[in-house]
This record gives C-alpha cells, structure tokens and sequence, in this order.
C-alpha cells in the first residue's frame, strides 16, 4: 500500500526528519532484550561482538537491496508493490494483512517503551493500583491522546510530533561523541566461539533481537513518491534518508553498544538500560533532557503507525478490500474508525498482557521478516530476469547482496518464530489467514477497481497529494526556439500567425523548414528556398529572428530529427479535416511527426473558424484522466498561462459517469492541483462533469470559448502501447475537431519527466 503526503520533501534530511521516527528510536529499547538474553546465560562476552556485527551487515545488505526497491517502485508502495508486481495479486493481500497487525504491534512497542523511559525517572509508576500497575493506566492515557491528535489530521500531528526525530538523532550522536570522548573507540570484538554449539543459540537469539532496529526501514521506499524531482531524483532523496537514519543506529549499535555493555546492568528492572547508559556519560541535565526526547520520538513512533493505518485502510478501500464505510473521512479529511479500533487493540493488550516492550518486541520484528523477506526475493527475482538479457558486473554484485539480505531476512524469521512460537508467533498463522480471507470476501463482493480509481487511491491516500513536483513554470518551459515546418500551401501557413505571436512574447526565434520528399518531384532545392525567403520577409521583424532551412528525404523523419538535433522548444504545424478519411489523405505528414516522440507541438486547424487558426492564450483548457502521463501538460500549462495571464480549467471525465465515489475522488484530486496553480496566482476552474471524454472535452471547449487546447498523447491508456497505439482514442478525436489550437505533449515515460 502507498503512503501519501500532504508536502513534497526537498531533500535527504528532511525526509530522514519525516520518516525516520520508527526506526531512530529502535537503539532506546533493542539493547534491553539483547542484553537481557545474553548477560543472564552468561554469553555476552562471547556473542556480543558476533550478533552486533551480524545485525550490522544484515543492514548494510537490506539497505543495498532497498536502493533497487526504490529504483523500481517510485509511487510509494515500496517493497509491497514490487511483491505485487512480481508475485502477484495474494503478495499484497499478504502484505496487508501483516501490515495491519505490524501498525498496531508498531503502537504497542512504541507506548510501552515510552512508558519505561518515564518509568525510569519515576518509579513510583511500577506500583500496582487496583488489577493493574500505574504504568499501564499512563500507556492507556498516552494511546487515547495519539488517537485523538492523530484523528485531528496529519497537520495537528505533525506540529505536535513533528521535531522529536530530529531530537532523537541529536540524542544518539551526542552519545557516540561522549563514549569516544569518555572511553576512546572501542568496537564490538568477534569471538569465533559465539558460533559453536555451546554459544551459537544465544549468537542468533541475540542477532533477533537487535534487529528489531530494522522495523521501519520500509518507511523511505514508502516515501519516494512525497519527494520533489524526477523518479530517478526521489530515490536518491530518499536513500540518502533511509542512509541517515540507518547509519546513525548502526553507529550507535557498535560505538555506544560496548558502552551500554559494560556500564548498565540488565537484571535491574527499575530502569532501562540505555537511561542507566545515559546517566553515566552525560550530564545530569542532559540526561533526563534525553530521557524527554525519547518520549517524544516514542510518541512519534506511535502517532506514526496510527497515521499508517489511516492510509493503509484508505489504500484498501479503493483497492475494494474493506467496505467503504471503514475509510470514511472526518472533517479533518482523515479516516477516524481505523485509528480508533487500533487503539481499542491497544489497550486491551495493555491491559491484558502489560506495558513491558520485551513483550511486543520479538513479535513485532516477526512480521516485518516476513515482509523483508518477500521483498528481498522480488528484488532477486527482478534482478534475475534483468541478467538473462545480458551480464552486467554491477548488477552481479548487486544480486549477490540481495541474495544475501534475502536469506538473512528469512534466517531471522526462522529464529524469531522458532523461539516466541508458543509465547505468541502462532498467532500470525491465525490472523494473517483471517485478514486474507476477509480481503478475498470484500474484494470478490465489490469487485475490482478501474484502472483510474487504483491511480487515484495512489495520488490521493490520506491526505492531499500533489501528484507532480513542485516547480517553477518557467523554468521548465521556457520558450526560446520555434519551428515551422512548412510545404508552400496556403493551409500550412496558418500556424504562422500563432508562431509569431509566441515568439514576440517570449523573445523567441524561428526557423522555417520545407522538406523534398518523393511528393514533392516538381519543387527543387532552389524553389524551396526561394520560397522560405519570401515567407521568412513578410514575418521578420525587429522583435522576431527568422530562418529558413531545406532538407531532402522523407517529411516526417527530417522534421522529426531536426527538432530533436538542434533542440527545439515547439514544433508549430497544421492538420487538416474533420473525418478520419480526410486526415488519412491529406494530413500524413502531419501525423507521422505526431506519432513520433518530438518536442510539444502546436497544432492547427486550417479551417474557416477563425479560433482554429489564432489564439489568444486567455483559456487554457487541460483534459486530465488522473494519469501520470495526462499530468505532463501542467508544467506546460503552468508556463503559457504566467506568460500571458490566462485562466486555466482543468477537466475531468469519469469513466463512470455515475459513480460518485469515483466523481468525489476526482473532485479532491483537482482540489489538490488547483492549489499550486493558486500558489502561482495563475486563475483556475477545474471540473468534473460528462461520461465520453472526446465528447465532453470539445462540448467544453466550444460552450466556454478555450482559446487552447493542452493534450498528452496517451494519457490512462498508458505509454506502454505506443509502439502499437500511435495516439489514445481521445486525443485522436480532439486533435481532428477541436474548435481551437491545440498544444500536443508527445508522452514520455512518467519515472523521465
């Protein structure tokens, strides 16, 4: 399932920052149990070292394989995407169904390691008070307030929880300073014995534990859609984040973990083993100061996963795996019977089993193996695939590794279900079954959902998404080249009036092209130049710079080539007629360079209307169908409306003309694009009305007198065809009858733009 965001992350510690709160907080409670294990059989100076170091390259590998994950799935899915992709429809609905019981294990971990770390300042928490202890009254109270805050929307919740990641991450590196300041550096040693029959149980139980610091690596493939950038820029953000957070608990788990060994004593229950570390090396003032930033990076933690359930029902609801009332919203936008169930489980297990985090722990990194493990094999499989059409070294490297991160994965979940089976593991084998089988039901009951409505339910999640970065307009279409492919017939001289009213407004020049083809055997080299002269005199102007260039061979190739070789900003042409015949007989050329992959071109329509033929650029229409592709025409958009203050619509048509959950959902997607048109001061109108979309579009266009039409060439149908599907249905209709110039974005694949 995806996770949505409401702002797009600039760079690599912001979404460390935003991301990192899970697993910043995994060095606060992993070293208990750890220690707990190993101390009390005696082993710690045995298999210390070895289960640290373990845990270390398990990291390094998991991370590797991650970068790939995030290479590969750029819409937010992450690791339950590319199992999806690679395994099929029953991955995701195993991937759900462990998330669901990993949330709110998520919670249960994070509140009862909260309540330890007051606990550790105020004893008096420990003491009973009617059938339970006090500590479990204060974990109920802090569960009930991060339902509500959470339920007051992502904004509330982030002003609230949002500095404690960055705290946290001060916390740890002002410990690793103060140990090597205090101790000098001394890193955990491997002793070859922990891995003889004597050791080797406590070396793997140990190794289990601590990684249990791995549980929120899954955040920053989760997050790759909520950076800026192309799809390649967005995973690099979002490795360089997933890099901070992961480096700084490794760090922490071979500087500061010597330290927590042989300065805290594990068999005292009153307080944790990393306060008792950071009594010893810190003063006393930033000491509980620390103890203060690990409640609120554990509160962080916990609002976290209650925000993660929030999306992930939302995620299953437009996927039809729940009922729809499950995911309905409040007046803060968010879904609030999700939260409240979770908390409901919350505290039932707080009551029932206590607010000790040892006894959430094992069965929490559990599940996360499972979904690590999954990942770990889609990513070798894709590797797989990819090397059998050709060897290439770094990705043999990278298939090692992956290879490598996928069997310590699985090693891990072997271990942690062979020692907690019977201390609660076996109950993944009863809910994860029972959650499959409910999805099934309400999937087969609601049937599947549109190809919109699965893109939808990715852009839109949670919360307001802005599908494509944010930007400048300008700066991505700034106009400074313009060409004119002319033929010496009056019809294709009607673009001209169009090419230089954009070139006086942005300083552009042009430059006239006539291509001899085999056609064209009474016209020469000579005529055709001679002819460009005379066209290139009648326009040429102090304002405008004009040239003419002459090539020979096939039309639509040489234009093609030209425009891409000497990087043209627009292409300005003419298309003819309004049956499909007509266009076939006398516009080949014309469709043959729409057909191929150019700059944008400015279409024309050399009819008798005379909107057809001139523009005003005051009404920009922009059909949308809630694709990746149909969203490359807002830069552009974007761009000609600053330039010539012209008012934008938006449009949508449903594929179902009468579904008003599709029709709402399109309503909150343009809700969420006409905010960054409004940022721009650029006046926007955005609509979702009719049921044929050629139809609807050019009724539009015509009632409301668009002066420009912004079109991508495949739009939901999707780039994949365009081998075979030279233009999307729609397109095809409205470029052969739009009433108005139309400005046509030949698609590119969404993960390059």
């Amino acid at each position: 399932m995806s996770v949505s965001i409401s702002y797009k992350l600039k760079n690599s510690l912001q979404g460390a920052l935003a991301g990192g709160g899970d697993p910043a907080t995994s060095p606060l409670y992993v070293f208990g149990p750890f220690l707990s294990l190993i101390v009390a059989a005696g082993a710690a100076s045995v298999t210390f070292g070895a289960s640290v170091w373990m845990a270390v390259f398990t990291v390094f590998a998991v991370s590797a394989m991650y970068r790939f994950v995030m290479i590969w799935v750029t819409d937010g899915s992450g690791g339950s995407g590319l199992s999806e992709e690679e395994f099929g429809g029953w991955a995701v609905k195993i991937n759900a169904s462990i998330t669901v019981i990993e949330y709110t294990l998520t919670f249960l971990v994070s509140i009862a390691a909260l309540v330890t770390f007051i606990a550790d300042r105020f004893p008096v928490l420990n003491k009973q008070i009617l059938f339970t202890d006090i500590r479990g009254v204060v974990a109920v109270l802090f569960a009930l307030l991060v339902g509500f805050l959470v339920n007051r929307g992502p904004m509330i919740a982030a002003r609230f929880f949002g500095p404690a990641t960055a705290a946290v991450l001060i916390l740890l590196w002002s410990m690793i300073f103060a140990v090597v300041y205090q101790h000098g550096l001394h890193l955990p040693q491997i002793d070859l014995r922990a891995f003889s029959g004597e050791y080797v149980h406590f070396t793997l139980g140990g190794y289990a534990r601590i990684l249990a610091l791995m549980t929120g690596i899954e955040i920053f493939a989760n997050l790759v859609a909520a950076y800026e950038g192309t799809a390649r820029e967005k995973s690099r953000k979002a490795f360089g984040s997933l890099v901070i957070i992961m480096g700084t608990t490794v760090l922490t788990m071979v500087i500061v973990g010597p330290a927590i060994l042989a300065l805290s004593d594990p068999a005292n229950p009153e307080v944790s083993v990393f306060t008792q570390t950071m009594d010893r090396i810190l003063p006393v003032p930033l000491a509980y100061l620390g103890s203060f930033i690990g409640i609120a990076v554990l509160l962080s933690a916990a609002a976290a996963s209650a925000q993660g359930i929030q999306n992930l029902s939302l995620g299953l609801k437009h996927r039809h795996y729940i009922p729809g009332y499950w995911g309905q919203r409040n007046k803060y936008d968010v879904p609030t019977i999700p939260v409240w169930l979770q908390v409901s489980v919350v505290i039932s297990c707080f009551l029932v089993f206590g607010t000790r985090e040892e006894t959430y722990l094992a069965l929490y990194a559990a599940g996360v193996f499972v979904l690590l493990s999954m990942t770990g094999w889609a990513t070798t499989k894709r590797l797989l695939r990819k090397l059998k059409s050709g060897w290439v070294f770094n990705d043999g490297i990278a298939l090692f590794l992956c290879i490598v991160a996928s069997l310590l994965s699985t090693l891990a979940t072997l271990i942690i279900f062979e020692e907690r089976f019977f201390e609660g593991a076996w109950m993944y084998f009863v809910l994860v079954p029972l959650f499959f089988i409910a999805f099934n039901h309400f999937r087969t009951k609601l049937g599947a959902p549109t190809q919109l409505q699965d893109r939808l339910n990715i852009i839109l999640g949670a919360t307001p998404l802005t599908p494509m970065r944010k930007m400048v307009p300008e700066t991505v279409y700034n106009l400074k080249k313009i060409m004119v492919p002319l033929d010496g017939t009056d019809n294709a001289e009607a673009g001209l009036p169009s090419a230089l009213k954009l070139a006086r407004e942005y300083g552009a020049s042009i430059t006239l092209v006539t291509v001899i083809g085999e056609e064209r055997e009474g016209m020469t080299a000579l005529d055709a130049a001679e002819y460009l002269r005379h066209v290139a005199g009648e326009i040429t102007s102090a304002e405008v710079e004009v040239a003419f260039r002459v090539f020979k061979g096939d039309p639509a190739e040489a234009i093609v080539r030209f425009s891409n070789e000497a990087r043209f900003d627009l292409v300005v042409m003419t298309t003819f007629g309004k049956t499909p015949t007509e266009r076939l007989l006398s516009s080949v050329v014309t469709y043959n360079v729409i057909y191929r992959t150019t700059p944008p071109l400015f279409l024309v329509r050399p009819i008798d209307e005379w909107r057809c033929r001139r523009s005003d650029f005051r009404r920009i229409l922009v059909p949308l169908d809630g694709s990746p592709i149909s969203e490359q025409c807002i830069p552009y958009a974007m761009a000609l409306a600053l330039r010539f203050h012209a008012e934008v619509r938006l449009l949508s048509v449903p594929e179902e003309g009468g579904n008003t959950e599709l029709i709402s959902s399109l309503e909150k997607y343009h809700s969420n694009l006409t905010r960054q048109f409004t940022q721009l001061r650029i006046p926007v109108h955005a609509q979702v009305l009719g049921s044929g979309a050629a139809r609807t579009i050019l009724e539009v266009a015509n009632r409301e007198g668009v002066d420009l039409i912004i079109l991508a060439s495949h739009g939901s149908g999707g780039i994949d065809r365009k081998d075979y599907v030279k233009l999307g249905s729609c397109v095809d209709r409205v470029i052969s009858e739009a009433p108005c110039p139309v400005f046509f974005v030949s698609s590119t694949p969404p993960e390059n733009f």
